[in-house]
Order: structure tokens, then sequence, then C-alpha cells
């Protein structure tokens, strides 16, 4: 839970670093709350059938869109690539694919050009050019 609310609490920062930790429980919790919210929607009869949402499942959607393109971002720098690469989803198919490659692959050890590692340990690393 540390996790979700450490990427909430950087919900406008674009800058720096973000681990996989971080980044995949933010998705997580993300899920895992649309779904309960989803569930009270129907239950109150909030949910629109023809949308596929409802209305605190839409709040929520919007309440976490900009910390999660922050998260985003920082998960990318942290794999030394910059944030712009988010809008490979716009091409079908292969967008989403290489994405999820980019949020899967491990992070640069040390120091890349956006900041210091933000695994414990890896920050005293020097940065060995390769």
């Amino acid at each position: 839970m540390n996790w979700y609310l450490q990427a909430l609490k950087k919900y406008a920062d674009f800058s720096g670093r973000a681990r996989r930790r971080e980044y995949w429980f933010f998705v997580l919790f993300n899920i895992i709350i649309s779904i309960v919210l989803t569930v009270c929607d129907v239950v109150l009869g909030t949910y629109n059938a023809a949308a596929s949402i409802g209305i605190l499942t839409g709040i929520y959607t919007l309440a976490v869109l900009i910390p999660g393109i922050a998260v985003s971002v920082r998960r990318l720098h942290d794999t030394g690539r910059s944030g712009w690469w988010l809008l490979i989803v716009l091409v079908p198919l292969i967008g989403w694919i290489v994405l999820l490659i980019f949020m899967l692959i491990d992070s640069q050890p040390g120091q890349n050009a956006y900041g210091p590692s933000p695994k414990t340990g890896d920050s005293t690393i020097a940065n060995v050019p390769a």
C-alpha cells in the first residue's frame, strides 16, 4: 500500500525515477479499486452498460489519471527512456506490447540522465561508461 500512496504523493512529479515495484503496485491497486468501485456502481445503479463505466469508477479514473501518467513517465526514466515513449501506445497493438516490455525490464543501475537509481544501494554505484 505504501508504494501506491507514494505514487499518489508524487502525483504531478514527472521527473526522477520510479522502480518497477512502485509502478506495478500502483497498477495493481488501481485495478483492485476499480473493480470494487464497479461493483459499487452496479449495486447503486450508477453503472452505464453502454459506456461500460459507472459514476464512481469514472470519478476515480479521472482522479488517478495524472498520477498514473506521472508514475509511468518516471518508470520510463528508470529504464533510461524519455517519457515521450508513452505515446507509443498510439500505435495499434504493437505500441501496447512495446510499452509493456519497457515497464517490465529492470532499471538502469546507478545514475542515468534522470537521476540516481531509486533502488537502495544502487545510488552509490559509479556511472561507468559502457
